[in-house]
């Protein structure tokens, strides 16, 4: 069966176990094709699974939309952070210039690179919308470099589904699927609006994934992993946001 006829398959019995009565139905449906995002337990689990496999399965190459320079907010909002580490007003007094971005896990290849290393790779700039859950928003040209080329350099794997990604700030952490890993428009930005990406706005390095809501986009960035497994991270959800009451795929 080729991957188009069985992707309308699965369509199909989602679409039609998604009444109340059959969600638990369409769980296992998608159990089957491997789309059970990691928070799928209790109450909504039913529902958080019928949301990702639907929007994995109609929306897997879909683009966010990207906006002309007209409408860039002014100025970009940056909303507030918990005082910084020692270790990264260190970093900044130097200009960032030992900045290091691990990347490790299920790769062929594990590396550690500055920002002048990630400076030097294909660079891609797009003007999106990020949207917060607490219902700001603003519109910006991002710059920086495609995840999808940072994981081609390393060699991922072909067990790899997830990547897990790492602030500074030890309590910032996320993770994201192979589909939204390798879409030409998440990046590791470093860039804002033709400027340094700036510390208030997650500088110097963050993750960009406009398909998302702005809490998947997480700043100060220093570490990547790719994974088949998410359960030996954190409490085993995918992320700190499903932790603190929020759901692990938000997409948009």
């Amino acid at each position: 069966m080729s991957n188009l006829s069985r992707r309308k398959l699965i369509r199909t019995g989602l679409a039609a176990t998604a009444g109340a009565s059959g969600l638990a139905v369409a769980a296992r449906l998608a159990d089957r094709y491997g789309l059970i995002p990691p928070d799928h337990g209790g109450m909504y689990g039913p529902g958080e699974t019928l949301t990702y496999a639907s929007q994995r399965l109609l929306t897997r190459h879909s683009l966010a939309r990207e906006f002309p320079s007209s409408q860039i907010s002014k100025p970009p909002f940056a909303n507030p952070t918990a005082p910084l580490s020692e270790t990264f007003k260190r970093l900044q007094a130097g200009g960032f210039a030992d900045w290091r971005l691990a990347v490790d896990g299920q790769v062929a290849r594990p590396a550690t690179l500055s920002l002048a290393e990630l400076k030097r790779y294909p660079s891609r700039s797009q003007i999106t919308h990020l949207a917060c859950e607490e219902g700001w928003s603003y519109i910006a040209e991002w710059t920086g470099v495609p995840l999808a080329h940072v994981l081609d350099v390393v060699g991922v794997l072909p067990q790899g589904r997830y990547v897990v990604y790492f602030s500074i700030e030890p309590d910032w952490w996320d993770s994201i699927d192979m589909a939204d890993a390798l879409h030409p428009q998440t990046l590791l930005a470093y860039g804002l609006n033709g400027s340094e990406l700036a510390v208030g706005n997650g500088g110097p390095l963050r993750m960009r994934v406009p398909r998302q809501l702005g809490y998947k986009n997480v700043k100060f960035i220093t570490h990547l992993t790719v994974t088949d497994d998410l359960k030996r991270f954190g409490k085993g959800l995918g992320s700190g946001s499903p932790e603190a009451g929020y759901h692990w795929y938000a997409g948009i």
